[in-house]
């Protein structure tokens, strides 16, 4: 449509053209004017046409996901044979091997259960004590009375405060990672569920920081005491330490993990529980694990 709208264009230019040369009326102004007129209208005529000769070539070629990865990336994931099923010290030690990157990565572990997340019973939440911790640096804060916030302070508490603590909320102030409250003090936290809800620091009694013996979940939770859950995939991500912890930690670590995991498994399953296992480091490339934990 727009080829021969331009050619009709140039069809009443040369018709207006003739028109005034036989009229006599052709300065060499208007001539100079027309000629323009013409070779602009044939440039639009040719920019029209364009599309249509592209459309003739080959199609654009797109680059897979791997190539579209960085050159260490490549690299790495050419040492991870793709259709095997490795041993889970022997896919540790290749995801601290395989890690790209210059700092000290965590290594996680990703598994996909046969649970259905929509069943209460199968709802999969808990904690553990890692034996070598995570790697991380826990910020602990405590809500609680006076006197259990005393205790908490001396057990390794970041922020251990009563009413001040809620003055910092308010403010919409967040510099801590886990909050350890007492039951009696929770129903003080409900107007703040909106901001620590989604950052997942309200305390929850499953999670062991809603408790009397605050102290206790102090010094776990300084430990490398950390929480897992399902999610809406059914899937369970962990990390289970740096990758400068050496296979070893790290695969004692993860032993932890998998019986942790067993011991949540629903009475309600039927079929196969884990599905699949899955070792990684930050950015690092996917190691399957066989599976042994059903």
């Amino acid at each position: 449509m727009a080829i021969e709208s331009v050619k009709e264009t140039l069809e009443v230019v040369e018709e207006a053209t003739e028109a005034f040369a036989k009229s006599g009326k052709k300065s060499k102004k208007h001539i100079e004017e027309v000629k323009a007129e013409e070779e602009r209208q044939a440039r639009k005529l040719e920019r029209a046409a364009e599309p249509t000769e592209k459309a003739k070539g080959a199609a654009p070629i797109t680059r897979s996901k791997l190539e579209r990865r960085g050159k260490k990336y490549q690299e790495a994931f050419k040492l991870v044979e793709k259709d095997k099923l490795y041993g889970l010290k022997e896919a540790i030690e290749l995801a601290i091997k395989t890690s790209p990157v210059k700092f000290d990565a965590s290594v996680e572990a990703h598994v996909r259960l046969g649970v259905d997340p929509r069943q209460a019973d199968q709802n999969i939440r808990t904690t553990l004590v890692l034996p070598n911790g995570n790697g991380k640096t826990v910020r602990v804060a405590v809500f609680a009375p006076a006197d259990v916030c005393k205790a908490a302070k001396a057990a390794g508490a970041d922020i251990a405060e009563d009413e001040e603590f809620l003055k910092q909320l308010d403010k919409g102030t967040i510099d801590f990672d886990v909050l350890i409250s007492t039951p009696a003090y929770m129903p003080k936290l409900g107007k703040y569920a909106r901001l620590l809800g989604p950052k997942g620091l309200m305390p929850n009694p499953k999670a062991g920081t809603v408790t009397a013996d605050v102290e206790k979940a102090v010094k776990e939770s300084k430990a490398g005491k950390v929480e897992y859950r399902v999610d809406k995939q059914a899937i369970v991500h962990i990390g289970l330490g740096k990758t400068s912890f050496g296979t070893d930690k790290v695969l004692e670590n993860a032993n932890a993990f998998f019986e942790s995991l067993k011991a949540q498994k629903p009475t309600s399953i039927k079929g196969s529980y884990v599905k699949s296992v899955f070792i990684t480091t930050t950015m690092g490339p996917s190691i399957a694990v066989e599976n042994i934990y059903n």
